[in-house]
């Protein structure tokens, strides 16, 4: 063999060993069937760069802001037999005192239904027009969170023409330095005449029994011309952070004619030394970007929010270890929509949250879509909580049967169109 030969055959050696080694390289490289605790260094792809980044794993099951809802029937409550003259809505938080569990909630007793917003027009001071339409503050008690007996009316409608006049709604409890405070929606319009316009007011008491004095001033007002809040501050809901009230609310605004549904739903926060105020709103407002209520809860340093309904984020549980700008943490399923959830530690200004295990919500439409609209409080059960593990609240998915699917089918003018469609491509 000549030595050009032995040179070539050389080379074709080192070009396979190459080759080999290259392969053995990259298999060895390859994402590990055993997933690492910790980033491996390597190439990553953008989505598995945001399971170590911003969820901290790929199993919703480990993460400790994950959890499946489950729903109860509440007992006590009574509705007209569902006629919709009757409606309970949108509860406190839940706080213990005097050995029982107190919730405030909105509750409305027309003996009318309502017209709905889009009449608005239509309402009169004994028929509403939402289903929060003149309404008053209520409260209920109970021994094991299940059972409730309704003690009356804690904040009524005031007279004309202080806030809330029209109707008091969407309630929020605060314990600052032994006395008690109730934040709330304070309608002056029927909801439709504009919108959702309100701003938020406050009464206080020295006992959650009341009796509540109303403070008879905005504390929350409504931004001004242009700005994102300018005609809805709602859902009001204080914690205590920092030795400060920090009271998270929602506003809904972005209103175009040519986009169904025509509104974008966010979050702010306002802050006060005071519970009477004044009320800072933060300059970083909206600091969630998605939601239709508010509803959070301290959770270790932090502070961490269920992020329902509406929005590019919902469906979500997010947190904010500064208070202010929230990441998604947790995505999950059958959220409880204006959850007023049982919080011990929501006004001892703690520096360790430990989480939630349960609440109160509601269901609309319990009448159904027949014109018996109202709706209903009912208790959620959860796993957001640093001191308990069940692993029965860390299913991935919730199974629905056929007709429930079949219950969201074709309208009438979706079908209309798909045959039309049909119609054209067999006769070109």
């Amino acid at each position: 063999m000549t030595l050009k030969n032995d040179v070539g055959l050389l080379g074709m050696l080192l070009l396979l060993s190459a080759g080999c080694a290259a392969e053995t390289a990259d298999q060895m490289n390859a994402f590990p069937f055993l997933i690492p605790e910790e980033k491996p260094e390597r190439p990553l792809s953008a989505a598995v760069e945001r399971g170590y980044n911003e969820y901290g794993g790929f199993r919703p099951e480990a993460q400790e802001l994950y959890t499946q809802f489950k729903y109860t029937e509440l007992k006590g409550f009574d509705y007209n037999g569902g006629d919709g003259t009757v409606s309970r809505r949108d509860p406190s938080k839940v706080i213990f005192a005097n050995g029982k569990y107190y919730v405030w909630y909105t509750r409305r007793a027309t003996g009318h239904r309502p017209v709905g917003m889009a009449r608005a027009r239509e309402a009169t001071e004994v028929i509403p027009s939402a289903d929060w339409d003149l309404a008053d503050i209520y409260y209920a008690v109970s021994e094991d969170g299940f059972v409730w007996e309704e003690q009356g009316v804690a904040v009524p409608r005031p007279p004309k023409p202080q806030p809330g006049w029209r109707s008091v709604t969407t309630t929020d409890i605060l314990e600052w330095e032994g006395k008690y405070y109730l934040y709330y929606q304070a309608f002056m319009e029927a909801s439709g005449t504009r919108g959702d316009f309100c701003p938020v007011a406050v009464s206080w008491a020295d006992s959650p029994d009341g009796p509540w004095t109303p403070y008879g001033k905005v504390v929350i007002p409504n931004g001004a011309e242009g700005e994102w809040d300018q005609f809805s501050i709602h859902d009001p809901y204080p914690l205590v952070h920092d030795g400060k009230i920090y009271l998270y609310y929602k506003s809904d605004f972005d209103k175009r004619s040519e986009f169904f549904p025509s509104k974008v739903r966010m979050q702010g926060l306002a802050i006060a030394e005071h519970p009477l105020g004044p009320f800072k709103k933060h300059p970083r407002n909206p600091v969630i970007n998605s939601g239709h209520e508010t509803t959070l809860f301290p959770f270790k340093e932090g502070v961490a929010a269920l992020v329902i309904k509406d929005g590019m984020e919902r469906n979500t549980i997010q947190y904010a270890e500064d208070w202010v700008n929230f990441k998604v943490v947790a995505h999950v399923e059958m959220m409880p929509v204006a959850a007023g959830p049982f919080v011990p530690d929501a006004f001892t200004d703690t520096q360790d949250g430990r989480g939630i295990t349960w609440g109160l919500s509601h269901f609309t439409y319990a009448g159904g879509y027949n014109g018996n609209n109202h709706s209903v409080l009912v208790r959620f059960d959860c796993d957001l909580s640093r001191d308990i593990h069940d692993p029965e609240m860390k299913d991935h998915f919730v199974k629905f049967t056929p007709e429930e699917h079949y219950r969201h089918g074709l309208s009438s003018q979706q079908l209309e169109r798909i045959h039309k469609e049909n119609g054209r491509l067999s006769n070109p």
